[in-house]
């Protein structure tokens, strides 16, 4: 394909993306219960301190510096600096305007193994793959903009138990997903050139895109028909208490 096509085939993976999931779905329509949205955020936690852990994972692989110092940034909007507390906090303040302690959040307790295992998935291909290849499954940024939206646009009005306050990650995201698709883009054009490297990308952007539904897929076991892991066995898991 010509650059032009396989950025269009690139975007095109976006009917995948899992906004389109029912849970998700049940999230901006208004009908997800308290429980669900903290099950969500809960979860959700653990890939958010996995992303500069997969990004400095990146950066460790890949030898040029020009990149590096651009992916840096990637780290530090997460993990926080002198000017900025960063994703991974504004996350936290999310937990605790769904009704969550940061305790609860912070230990994992909530954490389902589907989840973990998906999450762990990623952030194992991102040290083991080349820094390119790393690199494209990042774009699932293409089509973030559009979910962030959607929670800013629907939670307030259907969700006002969430104290507005939470709501500064969904923010904070519009502009930094819009900012890193452009650098992750890049790399992933210029150097997926040939029909075999590109069929290669695409098959990235789908792994990832399957992460991200096996997640919500989890979600969907445990919050909504109420099967978590290990029900038959143990009665009520300690990650279904409290939320």
């Amino acid at each position: 394909m010509n650059r032009g096509d396989f950025e269009q085939a690139l975007r095109a993976k976006g009917q995948y993306y899992h906004i389109h999931h029912p849970y998700h779905k049940a999230m901006y329509g208004g009908d997800c219960t308290p429980e669900q949205i903290r099950g969500w955020v809960a979860n959700r936690y653990y890939y958010q301190i996995n992303i500069p852990r997969k990004d400095a994972a990146i950066m460790a692989n890949c030898p040029d510096a020009s990149v590096r110092r651009l992916w840096l940034q990637r780290v530090l909007d997460h993990d926080g600096h002198i000017d900025d507390e960063g994703g991974i906090e504004a996350w936290l303040s999310l937990a605790e305007a769904v009704g969550l302690t940061r305790d609860e959040v912070t230990d994992q307790r909530h954490v389902l193994p589907g989840v973990r295992f998906a999450v762990d998935a990623y952030l194992n291909f991102a040290r083991r793959a080349t820094w390119q290849e790393a690199a494209c499954s990042s774009l699932t940024e293409l089509f973030a903009p559009e979910i962030h939206q959607s929670r800013l646009d629907s939670w307030p009005q259907h969700y006002p138990w969430i104290q507005t306050d939470g709501y500064a990650y969904f923010r904070k995201r519009l502009s930094e997903a819009r900012r890193d698709v452009e650098h992750g883009l890049t790399i992933t054009l210029d150097h997926f050139t040939t029909a075999a490297q590109q069929a290669r990308a695409l098959e990235i952007l789908q792994f990832k895109l399957d992460i991200l539904w096996s997640m919500l897929d989890a979600l969907t076991m445990a919050y909504q028909h109420r099967t978590p892991p290990y029900h038959t066995v143990t009665g009520q898991p300690v990650w279904h208490r409290g939320l």
